[in-house]
């Protein structure tokens, strides 16, 4: 029976209140600490590996490898579905999902995209080569005329020429609470005159003082909460000239949000007006021998809380930056890859992108620093500390006073073994690896740095060179 106590009323007099019993509390807490996964102890056995999985109604960790799934072809004629728009290509990936997964074959062609291909779990999306193109029609912009409130799921348009029912648009406006970014994206599902109707809510404050805007604008390819996809061997042109801006937080030629076990390989990502590859809080994504090029910003975006990332065998060429680790990418490998004339840096990381290789590397002709690791001063430790620099070849980088290894801010415990770093345009100002006062320790070992002015400039303090 539950425990009866005792409390005073406001006006006076008692009432009874029941509790339940201590014991039965506790039973109810220790039954929900059940479902937390184990700790493994040592000395302890592991259960058995799994050998030759069945399929099993609810388990996904542990599939069979199926010799053959459901494929439908797409083209732009003589295939299972045929157009050239997004919409036969997501009518083929949506009835491929539905029955549980498999490919998803573009023939040769080009398809005009005006919103996003949204791709679900268990898609294999692979293009037929250099033949097989998916790029967008010129953006459109416009100013809203109407306040639109954050539960509000629809939007007024001031000039809705050029927007069609379908379209993916990206909603922006300034917070007039405290000046900070509103970026909303959405799909327009109907209309009447001006008036929209959004495929979500809001949740954000659209008002005319916050000066909010429309744009046709959007991932060519995109996913969310999603895993075990392929995208392979196609081409994404962002036609970057007739189109406005989208950074990388919210865009790219593939733009991943919140998934898992993503493989990109042997894609040409250019021409962006953003970035060519980004994904954030995603999981063991691979990309791999993908080309990504001419893109306003970042050839390569593995973004926040990403784990695991492996980027081999890529050619980033003419960004604004080839490789740009973001915040709290850990655990990750980039090998093999070549990054070359890049405007500003070849690579580039910082807040709290931790324990990554970057091995065999070729950087070349970056506008300003080879490889910088970024000032983070933001928080109690966010520098990107234990990552290795082995074997790579960095060359030719910035100006007369240009730098091949930027270190700044406090980050420690770093390691670089067996690097190349040349400068081959003569000496000039340039710096072979510049360590600023505040870092931490650094191991260096085997690398070789000619044609500099200065090979290694180390502005720490003579005790804390090590």
């Amino acid at each position: 029976m539950p425990a009866t106590r005792y409390q005073a009323r406001p006006s006076g007099g008692e009432v009874a209140v029941r509790f339940p019993q201590r014991r039965a509390f506790l039973r109810r807490l220790l039954a929900a600490s059940a479902v937390l996964p184990a700790l493994p102890i040592p000395g302890r056995a592991q259960p058995p590996e799994v050998v030759n999985p069945r399929a099993t109604d609810g388990d996904e960790k542990m599939q069979p490898q199926w010799e053959q799934l459901l494929t439908l072809t797409v083209g732009n004629s003589n295939a299972d579905l045929n157009g050239s728009s997004e919409r036969v290509l997501q009518a083929a990936v949506d009835s491929v999902a539905r029955r549980g997964g498999g490919t998803v074959q573009l023939l040769p062609g080009t398809w005009v995209l005006r919103n996003s291909l949204f791709l679900s779990s268990r898609v294999r999306l692979i293009g037929s080569g250099a033949d097989t193109i998916l790029t967008r029609p010129a953006s459109v912009s416009t100013v809203l005329s109407a306040d639109s409130d954050w539960y509000d799921q629809e939007v007024t348009l001031a000039d809705s020429a050029g927007f069609q029912v379908g379209d993916g648009v990206v909603l922006r406006a300034v917070n007039p609470h405290n000046g900070a970014a509103t970026v909303i994206k959405r799909t327009l599902t109907a209309r009447s005159g001006n008036r929209f109707l959004l495929s979500d809510g809001l949740r954000e404050n659209l008002w005319l003082s916050g000066k909010p805007t429309c744009d046709s604008l959007y991932p060519l390819i995109t996913s969310e909460y999603s895993s075990d996809v392929l995208i392979e061997n196609l081409v994404l042109d962002g036609n970057r000239r007739q189109t406005g801006h989208l950074d990388g937080n919210y865009g790219g030629c593939i733009f991943l949000q919140d998934c898992s076990r993503f493989t990109i390989r042997r894609v040409e990502a250019c021409h962006n007006n953003g970035d060519g590859i980004s994904f954030q809080i995603c999981h063991d994504v691979t990309v791999q021998d993908c080309h990504s090029h001419d893109n306003a910003d970042l050839g390569l975006h593995p973004g926040s809380g990403s784990q695991r990332p492996v980027l081999r065998g890529n050619r980033l060429e003419r960004n604004s930056q080839g490789l740009f680790w973001c915040w709290g990418v850990k655990f990750g490998l980039a090998e093999d890859n070549v990054i070359e004339s890049n405007r500003l840096y070849g690579v580039s990381i910082g807040h709290n992108d931790t324990d990554n290789l970057m091995r065999n590397n070729t950087i070349r002709n970056s506008g300003q620093f080879g490889v910088l690791f970024r000032q983070e001063d933001r928080g109690l430790d966010f520098w990107p500390n234990r990552n290795v620099l082995e074997g790579n070849t960095i060359e030719n980088s910035g100006g007369d006073d240009g730098v091949a290894i930027e270190i700044s801010g406090r980050v420690r415990d770093l390691k670089f073994v067996g690097n190349r770093i040349i400068e081959r345009r003569g000496p000039a100002g340039r710096i072979g690896i510049r360590i600023a006062a505040e870092v931490g320790s650094v191991q260096l070992a085997d690398n070789m740095i000619t044609g500099m002015h200065t090979a290694i400039m180390d502005q720490r303090p003579p005790e804390k060179r090590g």
